[in-house]
């Protein structure tokens, strides 16, 4: 398994990026949820940046609405190349979510430094009672000096939740797409500049 793919279709989606925020998104056959992508213009200290999404076990506190955020031991995945990692993430209204993904280190790819990210088989034995399960979750952050830019495509799993929470989960979070990629940005490079 890899992320490769999904950052196969980001690559070839972005927005046209120059200055400020630009977000671009795609319909992904099997998917019920959109995939996207936003770029903010801006400066970036590349490995910083790295730095800080690599480290899963600091998001709490740093990242908005994650609850928990823990490394796994796994030999197949072992820091700075890639890592296994527990996450449950708090949205309110809508409850909690939880995962279990492999952040992956993709090296340089179009003049991007790309961080991509994918759902561990090991999710599926995650309890359902202590937050909803995702059915897909990839992802991808995307960095160079001048932008910064971050990616995803993910839903809930369907035997989860009711129809309105689904709904929520899926159009709701189309609908909401460009706002909350653009947060997950600032959020990450305010948290690598703070040091």
């Amino acid at each position: 398994m890899s992320s490769a793919p999904f950052v196969d279709r980001v690559l070839r989606n972005l927005p046209r990026w120059g200055s400020g925020f630009a977000f671009a998104s795609w319909k992904q056959p099997g998917k019920v949820t959109k995939e996207g992508v936003g770029v903010l213009a801006t400066s970036v200290d590349v490995d910083k940046v790295v730095a800080r999404v690599m480290d899963v076990d600091h998001y709490v506190g740093n990242i908005d609405f994650v609850d928990t955020s823990r490394s796994i031991a796994d030999p197949a995945h072992e820091p700075p190349k890639s890592v296994r990692f527990y996450q449950k993430i708090k949205i309110p209204v809508v409850g909690a979510l939880h995962h279990e993904l492999v952040l992956e280190d993709l090296g340089e790819r179009d003049g991007w430094r790309v961080l991509g990210w994918y759902l561990h088989p090991g999710a599926a034995k995650l309890s359902k009672r202590d937050g909803t399960r995702s059915d897909y979750n990839d992802g991808a952050w995307l960095i160079r000096p001048e932008a910064l830019g971050y990616a995803l495509s993910s839903a809930p799993s369907r035997d989860d939740v009711g129809r309105i929470k689904f709904a929520a989960l899926t159009k709701g979070a189309d609908a909401g797409a460009p706002r909350a990629v653009q947060a997950n940005i600032e959020g990450m490079l305010s948290w690598a500049r703070r040091g």
